[in-house]
């Protein structure tokens, strides 16, 4: 995907901790093989990665990890790793074992207790912090959730801006956002081609993200041409 103009590259999501690697077992029943992983070997799993990505690869974008932990000591190493640019902190999955287990998209329920984990993770740990938020949780105040974001001195909030019932991105939620804070945003949420990634720009992300569209390792368009 290098060559497609990308400046970081997420590995992920996931379990840094006993409780949210249960979880993702009993996805695993379920048929997600993408939860099986366990804590104890996160650290020499993401430095293999790593090495996958930058040996013989002119590419020197960032490596940011995506961890979901109930609380926020076991990002801390992660963060530590001379591998890894940014960790970036999971709330946002929502399948119901990892909500239940306190992590995830669980975090947005509580914002103080949002910030205090950020917090802990931006003045423990030596990498820069994302987090992965969704937008449009019912119960959920996105602008409170930004601002208690920004306020916790992360670097980037990371806003899968999913409007239920539409297959585009919630653009106006972007746009208040934007408004409110002075966050760097990564946009995501249904960009398949230079149209889509264009409207998240307009809307106020400083930079989009890339999921689904990219795992065959083809896009149909090039980022360079934004």
């Amino acid at each position: 995907m290098s060559s497609y103009g990308f400046d970081m590259l997420t590995l992920g999501g996931y379990s840094a901790d006993d409780i949210s690697a249960e979880a993702g077992r009993k996805i695993l029943l379920r048929g997600r093989p993408e939860f099986d992983f366990k804590p104890s070997q996160l650290s020499s799993h993401i430095e293999e990665e790593v090495k996958v990505i930058r040996e013989g690869n002119p590419w020197d974008g960032l490596v940011s990890v995506n961890l979901r932990a109930v609380s926020p000591e076991p990002l801390i190493p992660i963060s530590k790793l001379d591998c890894v640019d940014v960790v970036e902190i999971n709330a946002h999955c929502r399948q119901p074992e990892l909500v239940e287990s306190g992590c995830g998209q669980s975090l947005l329920s509580n914002p103080e207790r949002l910030h205090e984990f950020i917090s802990h993770v931006v003045k423990k740990g030596r990498s820069k912090v994302s987090v992965k938020v969704r937008a449009n949780v019912p119960g959920v105040n996105d602008l409170e959730i930004a601002r208690a974001v920004e306020d916790s001195g992360a670097d980037y909030l990371h806003i899968d801006a999913m409007k239920s019932g539409y297959n585009t991105a919630d653009y106006e939620l972007v746009r208040s956002i934007r408004n409110a804070t002075d966050i760097f945003i990564i946009g995501n949420n249904s960009i398949v081609d230079l149209e889509s990634a264009r409207n998240m720009l307009a809307a106020g992300a400083d930079g989009i993200s890339i999921a689904r569209a990219a795992m065959s390792g083809i896009l149909k368009f090039d980022l360079k041409d934004l």
